[in-house]
Protein backbone atom coordinates (compact mmCIF):
# COMPACT_ATOMS: atom_id res chain seq x y z
CA UNK A 1 0.00 0.00 0.00
CA UNK A 2 1.87 3.24 -1.06
CA UNK A 3 1.95 6.17 0.78
CA UNK A 4 0.39 8.86 -0.08
CA UNK A 5 2.19 12.23 -1.20
CA UNK A 6 0.98 14.47 1.75
CA UNK A 7 2.28 11.94 4.05
CA UNK A 8 5.57 10.75 2.36
CA UNK A 9 7.11 13.91 3.94
CA UNK A 10 6.16 13.30 7.28
CA UNK A 11 8.90 9.91 7.26
CA UNK A 12 12.03 9.84 7.65
CA UNK A 13 14.67 9.57 4.67
CA UNK A 14 15.83 6.18 5.97
CA UNK A 15 12.17 4.90 5.75
CA UNK A 16 12.81 2.44 3.40
CA UNK A 17 16.02 1.14 5.79
CA UNK A 18 14.14 0.88 8.82
CA UNK A 19 10.83 -0.76 7.09
CA UNK A 20 13.06 -3.30 5.86
CA UNK A 21 14.85 -3.96 9.00
CA UNK A 22 11.36 -4.81 10.99
CA UNK A 23 9.93 -6.92 8.21
CA UNK A 24 13.36 -8.87 8.90
CA UNK A 25 12.95 -8.73 12.94
CA UNK A 26 9.16 -9.73 12.41
CA UNK A 27 10.96 -12.98 10.41
CA UNK A 28 9.61 -12.01 7.12
CA UNK A 29 5.93 -12.38 8.19
CA UNK A 30 2.60 -10.60 9.25
CA UNK A 31 2.83 -10.33 13.27
CA UNK A 32 -0.73 -10.37 13.17
CA UNK A 33 -1.63 -13.41 11.38
CA UNK A 34 1.42 -15.08 10.22
CA UNK A 35 1.42 -14.91 6.75
CA UNK A 36 4.68 -15.12 5.02
CA UNK A 37 5.98 -12.88 2.26
CA UNK A 38 5.79 -12.97 -0.88
CA UNK A 39 3.63 -16.28 -0.25
CA UNK A 40 -0.11 -17.04 -1.10
CA UNK A 41 -2.09 -15.59 2.07
CA UNK A 42 -3.41 -17.88 3.74
CA UNK A 43 -7.16 -16.40 3.96
CA UNK A 44 -7.39 -14.63 0.78
CA UNK A 45 -4.67 -16.55 -1.48
CA UNK A 46 -3.28 -13.21 -3.13
CA UNK A 47 0.49 -12.71 -2.81
CA UNK A 48 1.12 -11.24 0.56
CA UNK A 49 3.23 -8.03 0.61
CA UNK A 50 4.50 -7.08 3.69
CA UNK A 51 3.75 -3.05 5.21
CA UNK A 52 5.09 -1.37 8.61
CA UNK A 53 2.38 -0.14 10.30
CA UNK A 54 2.97 2.55 13.02
CA UNK A 55 0.83 1.77 16.44
CA UNK A 56 -0.01 5.37 17.22
CA UNK A 57 -0.61 6.04 13.99
CA UNK A 58 2.33 8.68 13.34
CA UNK A 59 4.74 8.40 10.72
CA UNK A 60 7.32 10.57 12.27
CA UNK A 61 7.43 8.05 15.50
CA UNK A 62 9.73 5.57 14.28
CA UNK A 63 10.96 3.56 17.65
CA UNK A 64 10.77 0.02 17.49
CA UNK A 65 8.37 -0.13 19.38
CA UNK A 66 6.04 1.70 17.58
CA UNK A 67 6.22 -0.32 14.82
CA UNK A 68 5.06 -3.73 13.45
CA UNK A 69 5.43 -5.45 9.81
CA UNK A 70 1.94 -6.39 8.75
CA UNK A 71 0.43 -8.12 5.57
CA UNK A 72 -1.82 -5.35 3.80
CA UNK A 73 -4.56 -7.67 5.08
CA UNK A 74 -4.23 -6.75 8.41
CA UNK A 75 -2.69 -3.06 7.71
CA UNK A 76 -6.10 -2.22 6.02
CA UNK A 77 -8.36 -3.85 9.20
CA UNK A 78 -6.14 -1.57 11.26
CA UNK A 79 -6.28 1.66 9.13
CA UNK A 80 -9.82 0.72 8.39
CA UNK A 81 -10.65 0.78 12.39
CA UNK A 82 -8.89 4.11 13.32
CA UNK A 83 -10.59 5.81 10.54
CA UNK A 84 -14.05 4.97 11.43
CA UNK A 85 -12.95 6.13 15.51
CA UNK A 86 -11.55 9.25 13.74
CA UNK A 87 -14.50 9.69 11.83
CA UNK A 88 -16.94 9.44 14.85
CA UNK A 89 -14.43 11.87 16.92
CA UNK A 90 -15.31 14.56 14.66
CA UNK A 91 -18.83 14.46 14.33
CA UNK A 92 -18.99 14.47 18.19
CA UNK A 93 -17.05 17.83 18.64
Amino acid sequence: MPISKERKKLYPSNWKQISALMRIKAGNKCELCDAPNGKPHPITGSKVVLTVHHLDFDPTHNEEYNLIALCQRCHIRLDAKYKAWKRKQKKSV
